[in-house]
């Protein structure tokens, strides 16, 4: 063991940040030995120095400006985990690469945003960029894209990407519990971030599919084109009637490449209750990757959480150390293409759930709207009354997502519809 260690400069000193100095002082010679060098912490940085910590930073410099940390000359690598995609992280980030440091982050709104122009500014430099704790926590999904997997043609990616909307689609089925009280419930846990959105709202999860998909399909990361639906509006009769017909509803990330252009959407849908995705309980993260030589494989793991995902940072130092460099998605900046957005134009089933009146020929004026838009019913089914209105179920044949909302407009000139349907797609996994 003769190399000259490899130095590291940690900004942001939260769960994650504690996490890495953790694994480095527990597992320090151990690490040494499999990356060949030592990998030694020279500074940290972050908010507030007074906070009590589980970790004993005494034998560390401190620097207040955690851009001044990604400037010193005495660090190799610099360490983002402070969060944010604009501000402190993207200016340190920027620094790191300019002073030719290689940069490890766990930051997706950052990379999600700014990756491209990082990526182009980190090959300029000499530099590389690694972000496996980023997207999924614990799972090695990037290093099976990049990887492992790097001799197919990706056909899709898919998965339930943000823990928190996978406990609370969960709970509500295991407890016949309603949203709001379960999204109460995961506030007062602290699952949710200080902007409840970026959870319930597809935002957090939207991030790492966008970098997933820039590295399956070579392209450039456009979270913008992410099609985004929370699931703040999935009630309670919604779980209880896609449990009935064998299904549950999971926030689901799909990226696919279309003759249309690249689709990337995060939504709620139906799966199959027996499927790994239907089983998947809690917080856990599910990655399902579909290759034209590997067909398709399936990564379960804790997509968040101080161990998982300071494991994954230092498995992105360990190789930085063994001298292993990858471009950033996995091929040159400059040979990613702009791709196409395009809207999710694949047929699927789709579940239907709307309040009729209860009078004669409703279901009727129903049924010749979906004929009209081209949509055939395969399931129909009325549930309970309610006083003059009844709770209807359609399960259709295979559509577009433009042929379910044709109809759906159609179904306001009735006359018999009472709110808002519900209209949720039905993947096939």
């Amino acid at each position: 063991m003769s190399d000259a260690p490899l130095r590291i400069g940690l900004a942001g000193l939260g769960t994650v940040g504690i996490g890495v100095v953790q694994i480095l002082q527990r597992h320090g010679d151990l690490i040494a030995q499999r990356a060949g060098r030592r990998i030694e912490l020279v500074a940290v940085s972050a908010r507030d120095r007074t906070r009590n910590r589980d970790a004993d930073l005494s034998g560390f410099d401190w620097e207040s400006d955690p851009v001044a940390l990604a400037r010193r000359a005495d660090i190799d690598v610099f360490i983002e985990v402070m969060g944010g995609h604009d501000g402190p992280a993207k200016a340190s980030s920027e620094a790191a690469i300019a002073a030719g440091h290689d940069l490890v982050s766990a930051n997706k709104a950052l990379l999600a945003h700014h990756g491209q122009a990082l990526a182009e500014a980190a090959e300029a430099n000499g530099c590389v960029i690694r972000f496996e704790a980023a997207v999924a926590g614990g799972i090695p999904v990037i290093k099976a894209l990049t990887e492992g997997l790097a001799g197919n043609q990706i056909k899709r990616v898919m998965g339930v990407m943000n823990g928190t909307c996978n406990y609370i689609l969960t709970r509500m089925q295991n407890a016949g519990l309603p949203y709001d009280q379960v999204f109460e419930e995961a506030r007062q846990l602290g699952y949710l971030e200080a902007d409840p959105n970026l959870d319930v709202g597809g935002v957090d999860a939207g991030h790492k599919l966008s970098l997933l998909a820039a590295i399956a399909f070579g392209t450039r990361v456009n979270f913008d084109a992410v099609e985004l639906e929370g699931i703040g509006s999935i009630s309670i009769d919604d779980i209880r009637l896609a449990a009935d017909m064998g299904y549950r509803i999971k926030l689901l990330g799909v990226a696919q490449m279309t003759g249309r252009g690249l689709e990337q959407r995060m939504t709620p849908c139906l799966v199959p209750a027996d499927s790994p995705l239907g089983q998947l309980q809690g917080g856990t993260n599910m990655v399902v990757l579909e290759g034209d030589s590997v067909g398709q494989i399936v990564m379960r793991g804790p997509g968040a959480g101080m161990g998982p995902t300071a494991s994954a940072v230092m498995g992105d130092v360990i190789d930085i150390a063994r001298r292993f460099r990858i471009s950033t998605f996995g091929q040159p900046a400059r040979n990613l293409v702009a791709a196409t957005p395009a809207r999710t134009s694949s047929p699927a089933p789709h579940y239907l759930r709307m309040t009729l009146l209860d009078k004669p020929g409703a279901l009727a004026k129903i049924a010749t709207c979906l004929g009209d838009a081209g949509v055939s019913i395969d399931q129909m089914r009325q549930y309970g009354h309610s006083g003059t209105n009844a709770p209807v179920l359609i399960v259709t044949h295979k559509a577009t997502r433009d042929d379910i909302d044709h109809a759906i407009g159609l179904f306001a000139g009735t006359g018999v519809i009472v709110g808002d349907p519900v209209a949720i797609r039905i993947e096939e996994v």
